[in-house]
């Protein structure tokens, strides 16, 4: 196939798994072209050596733009328009039909989760949405109660900005994902949030992590345990930090936490909510992969608590190093981890979560025996390679129904 692929992703897991699917397909022949805006993060997991061409095109500011609705994203330390990006995403698509591609692979957008690109491709387009956007009341709790722990200013300047902007990025988001004719989702989850979001149909492409990289070193455990992801409420530190405080002082561990992008108040609001609860906490931020390697293999366990993660890396990393997990049974994690056999997944609840993790640490042999099992598991079903034959798949599918004009505009 002679496919084109379009993101705009920032670092973390979603470019991590288009970096491996990109390498997964070209190693397989195919012929790849990639397109990205100048506000696509291509410093991590870059795509230029894995692709036949890799096509950056600037975002011009124009005046009048400029004066609508100018926003600023400290990730991506530019500001970006929507019109200007809207502009861009156009002139890219426009190269695209251009061209005799078999089939495009698009990737969400960092701003509009749904890209404007979507809107202007003609081509035979698999669209694949990692998530909707959240507008969960969970997280509406969660942002109302740190706001007022670390920041009282924080809370009356998201009072004062117009909250009718949000309801816009959803409209915005919404039409630029009707514009999709063939849509997949990470997870069963993730298929189920699509259809209550935007009334469309989806098919499940599980993700794969390369097992090259997350392997078992047979290195020594050391006495902490690990959560990885970025460091936001979203993620659920706080809820570890005060379960790991009912374990008892004699095998409370460190936790560790290791993130790709950190809101620096939050990271000091968990340094004091564990210094209040007497536990040993060290985050670090943007470490290399060896380096989380080598945690994933020393850590005695990998404990992790995201509010509803619509599929979650981690719990597949963990266990490709043979390392069990502790997560909260919530999202994707059901559909990854299979409880008592490759890791334990419990309620909600700080004494629950506790509870397995102090039983897991007590329990060598329950760890051996949960190690072997998670590396295995992993090797079934959950590689690289396994997942890059499963959007192949799809690739192809989208082709085959074009041509037999199964797939057409509405």
């Amino acid at each position: 196939m002679k496919i084109a692929v379009f993101h705009n992703l920032p670092s973390g897991g979603a470019k991590r798994a288009l970096f491996n699917y990109v390498d997964y397909l070209q190693k397989k022949g195919h012929y790849i072209d990639v397109y990205v805006p100048e506000t696509a993060n291509e410093e991590f997991l870059p795509l230029e050596n894995i692709c036949d061409n890799l096509y950056v095109f600037p975002i011009h500011k124009t005046m009048a733009a400029s004066l609508n609705s100018l926003y600023y994203y400290p990730t991506s330390k530019k500001e970006v328009n929507f019109q200007d990006l809207e502009d861009t995403q156009e002139r890219i698509a426009e190269v695209i039909n251009s061209k005799d591609y078999d089939v495009v692979l698009c990737e969400q957008d960092q701003y509009t989760m749904a890209p404007f690109f979507l809107k202007y491709c003609t081509k035979p387009t698999v669209y694949y949405c990692q998530q909707p956007p959240r507008n969960d009341a969970i997280l509406k709790r969660l942002n109302k109660l740190t706001d007022l722990k670390i920041n009282p200013f924080k809370k009356f300047i998201f009072d004062f900005i117009d909250k009718r902007s949000f309801e816009r990025d959803l409209k915005r988001d919404a039409d630029n994902s009707y514009s999709a004719r063939y849509i997949l989702a990470n997870s069963y989850f993730s298929h189920e949030s699509i259809l209550k979001t935007y009334g469309l149909n989806s098919y499940v492409s599980y993700l794969g992590i390369d097992t090259k990289i997350f392997k078992p070193l047979n290195i020594p455990k050391e006495d902490f345990v690990l959560s990885v992801g970025t460091c936001t409420p979203s993620k659920g530190y706080d809820f570890i930090i005060k379960s790991l405080f009912l374990l008892e002082t004699d095998i409370r561990p460190k936790l560790v936490i290791i993130s790709n992008t950190m809101d620096e108040l939050w990271a000091k609001y968990l340094q004091k909510l564990a210094n209040e609860y007497d536990v040993n906490l060290e985050i670090l931020n943007l470490v290399d992969d060896d380096v989380l390697v080598k945690m994933y293999n020393q850590a005695k366990l990998v404990v992790y608590a995201p509010y509803l993660e619509p599929f979650g890396l981690v719990p597949l990393e963990a266990m490709a190093c043979g390392t069990p997990i502790v997560a909260v049974k919530e999202g994707g994690m059901r559909e990854t981890v299979i409880h008592n056999e490759t890791g334990l997944l419990t309620e909600r609840e700080e004494s629950s979560f506790a509870d397995a993790v102090g039983r897991l640490l007590l329990d060598n042999k329950k760890i051996d025996e949960m190690s072997k099992k998670s590396i295995e598991y992993v090797q079934l079903f959950w590689t690289v390679e396994h997942a890059g034959k499963r959007i192949e798949a799809h690739l192809k599918n989208v082709i085959s129904k074009r041509a037999n004009h199964d797939l057409c505009d509405d």
